[in-house]
């Protein structure tokens, strides 16, 4: 069945995609069959937490992972944490609350095509593009957060990763004041410790010099795995080619494609479309009233 452009694969993976698993992820059917019985006997043996001990559930889990089960129930222990802590961010979440947020203001997108190496590519529009008196850097942070609970649905995401282009164009002090330290770290920490994706790669386009502000704000929090993975572009498109290939970035990023002409407005029915998902994802962490 042809997917359409503004849709999810939930289709379980070919041959080839199996391939780059079994190559950078440990995945065979055995070491796949042993790693999710571990992790439902590691997750029965935790009393003071609920998570969905479905395989397709806890493969989202145990691919970043490399099917090291008991890193994946430290992964699930440290998304439980980043919950409780963000309870009044985070709780009950739902996507039409959220709904202004996608469908009027062009703050998050994600490429209708993946990169040459099969990634997601989600743009994020911190510069001019963000006015937040209409999109607070919460409403920010919960569009961000309900993508991620999506992507995380389809096994090529799960098996290539993603890579975050965030667009500082036009950036200016009314962004940089919306960026505040709560904010950069709660970020920081969700990508580091409570994201179960493989975030291969973080883009900056655009930067002005005013950005040393945000970068000052976000520098402290980060750790050396994921500064590694952070790339300055400024102006100069050629040097995020050598990472994405032209052939699969829009013109508005110097590349080969036609120039985006859509954004959240196209991509909100798709996420609604998960709302069973994302209602399911609300229950699960720590159990109330355990210590």
């Amino acid at each position: 069945m042809s997917l359409k452009p503004f849709d999810i694969e939930v289709d379980a993976p070919g041959d080839e995609l199996m391939e780059i698993a079994r190559r950078e992820l440990r995945e065979t059917p055995e070491t796949r069959a042993q790693a999710v019985e571990e992790l439902r006997a590691l997750l029965r043996e935790a009393k003071d937490m609920h998570f969905s001990e479905e395989e397709a559930f806890l493969l989202i889990f145990l691919r970043p992972c490399h099917f090291y089960a008991e890193s994946a129930l430290k992964m699930m222990r440290r998304i439980a944490e980043f919950k409780k802590t963000n309870h009044p961010l985070l709780h009950a979440l739902k996507p039409e609350e959220e709904k202004l947020a996608f469908v009027e203001h062009n703050v998050v997108n994600v490429l209708t095509n993946r990169d040459q190496k099969g990634r997601r590519v989600l743009l994020v529009n911190c510069g001019a593009a963000w006015d937040p008196k209409a999109v607070s850097s919460e409403q920010l942070f919960r569009v961000f957060f309900l993508i991620h609970l999506v992507a995380q649905l389809e096994p090529a995401t799960q098996i290539n990763g993603v890579v975050v282009v965030l667009d500082f164009d036009g950036l200016s002090l009314k962004q940089v004041k919306a960026l505040s330290p709560s904010f950069s770290k709660r970020l920081i920490t969700f990508i580091q410790d409570a994201m179960p994706l493989r975030l291969k790669e973080v883009h900056i386009l655009k930067q002005p010099y005013i950005f040393n502000m945000v970068w000052a704000l976000f520098k402290p929090f980060i750790r050396e795995k994921l500064k590694s993975r952070i790339f300055f572009h400024g102006m100069d498109m050629r040097k995020l080619h050598k990472h994405i290939d032209p052939s699969d970035l829009p013109a508005n990023y110097g590349g080969d494609r036609p120039p985006i002409n859509y954004g959240g407005r196209e991509w909100y029915p798709c996420v609604y479309n998960y709302i069973d998902h994302i209602n399911q994802w609300n229950t699960f962490g720590f159990l109330p009233n355990v210590q």
